[in-house]
């Protein structure tokens, strides 16, 4: 399935889109940034690039005293859920991290060391979002617990679309930057509109569409290789593409 990003239309393990992917998005973003809004992150970072940036949520995770946004990485739904069905988690989910982050940057009382450590993890949550298994249900953990071979290894279906069919291109993140879809074809004109704040509930509700997809094309114990590799990596760069996009559309709402 690939994704109709025309459309006018959790977590659950140690690794979320893996480094790569991360990168990936935050390198796109860059590219899309107004020269005010890089400006503006460039003061905040420190000189810091988003790519280096796009990891450090991550890099949290085993310090203590950042327990708390462990549920920031994902959503627990399911398949016939949409976000306005659920009772969200009292410990927060990604839609509610992202929207928090935006608040905190948006707020003229935040120091400049609170708006560098949202801003690091809002270039993260973004890309999170767009990783359809991190809308995952909660009783396989995001398809952690769904176990497959992937090409004869011991792996899961979440660990395959977070990072194994991306390493299995043996590219550093620029050169996936670099060979992503041609934007004009894959994107719609709503796609660069100025950023609102309902639109991030939109695309949860979207990209849980290609979680469903992704669940339902997959059982316990198949064996995963070259053939799926080549049915969905397709999908896994237009994610990339959209979500490092999106990114920039909210930068530069939140710094232009």
């Amino acid at each position: 399935m690939r994704l109709a990003f025309y459309f006018v239309i959790g977590v659950f393990s140690s690794v979320n889109w893996g480094s790569t992917g991360h990168r990936v998005i935050a390198e796109v973003a860059s590219n899309y940034l107004t020269d005010n809004a890089r400006l503006q992150i460039n003061k905040i970072l420190d000189g810091e690039t988003l790519v280096n940036a796009s990891t450090y949520a991550d890099d949290i995770k085993s310090d203590s005293r950042y327990d708390k946004y462990y549920n920031w990485h994902f959503i627990n739904m399911e398949l016939d859920d949409d976000y306005q069905d659920i009772n969200p988690s009292e410990k927060g989910d990604v839609y509610i991290a992202i929207n928090q982050c935006i608040d905190i940057l948006q707020n003229s009382s935040a120091s400049n060391s609170e708006k560098s450590f949202y801003l690091k993890l809002l270039v993260h949550f973004v890309g999170d979002l767009h990783q359809p298994l991190h809308i995952g249900r909660y009783e396989d953990r995001g398809a952690n617990r769904i176990y497959v071979k992937w090409f004869g290894r011991n792996s899961n279906l979440h660990r395959v679309w977070d990072s194994e069919m991306i390493n299995s291109h043996n590219m550093s993140y620029s050169e996936l930057a670099l060979n992503l879809p041609d934007p004009n074809l894959l994107i719609s004109k709503k796609e660069v509109d100025k950023f609102q704040r309902d639109d991030v509930l939109k695309w949860v509700n979207e990209i849980h569409e290609y979680t469903v997809s992704i669940y339902n094309g997959v059982s316990i114990d198949d064996r995963l290789g070259y053939d799926y590799q080549y049915e969905n990596f397709g999908t896994v760069k237009d994610l990339l593409l959209v979500g490092g996009i999106r990114l920039a559309k909210i930068l530069n709402y939140l710094f232009d």
